[in-house]
């Protein structure tokens, strides 16, 4: 990992560690590290609460989003649609990863944000099948999903939480249902 992303050994090892602490990944004596696999309670879990905190964090976004903050997720919307006509896949994962997590911060709000991220994080690792398989159902799948974060940019800039909030479920299914 050192020498794939060029930085030294040390600041590496910190990263793995702080991972480790998350519950991401293992960490073995003279093995190395590996990633954790995901439980069926923890996958259940986030079935059950992640639409929940998506929604609460979607109207707060609302509430509370500056300009600024609107420019850097249309960013993000553009560089999702660039990595989706390309098809490259890591960029896909990224851009959808920070695509939330700008909404996330636009909520501005620190009880609820540590939680929506740990979502978020999870629900990139279960959902990998829909930016990874290259069939026809999950290319109509990623497209949604470009055409869901339009409407949702819009609905922020137009401070309305009805759509925000009808919204979340459709966008979450798609990923869902790629696990």
């Amino acid at each position: 990992l050192s020498d794939q992303y060029h930085i030294s050994r040390t600041p590496t090892r910190e990263v793995l560690r702080l991972l480790a602490g998350e519950g991401y990944i293992e960490i073995e004596e003279r093995r190395g590290a590996r990633v954790k696999p995901l439980k069926s309670s923890t996958i259940s879990e986030l079935i059950s609460v992640a639409p929940m905190i998506y929604s609460a964090i979607g109207r707060l976004a609302v509430r509370n989003v500056s300009p600024p903050q609107i420019q850097d997720l249309k960013q993000a919307q553009q560089q999702f649609r660039k990595a989706l006509s390309t098809r490259d896949v890591h960029g896909l994962i990224i851009e959808e990863h920070r695509f939330h997590s700008i909404i996330g911060q636009m909520s501005s709000n620190h009880y609820l944000k540590p939680s929506y991220e740990r979502l978020l994080i999870d629900d990139v690792r279960m959902s990998h099948n829909l930016y990874c398989l290259e069939t026809s159902e999950m290319d109509a799948r990623r497209k949604l999903a470009a055409e869901h974060h339009d409407i949702f940019i819009e609905a922020i800039e137009m401070h309305d939480e009805d759509s925000i909030v009808k919204l979340i479920p459709q966008h979450f299914e798609l990923s869902r249902q790629a696990w």
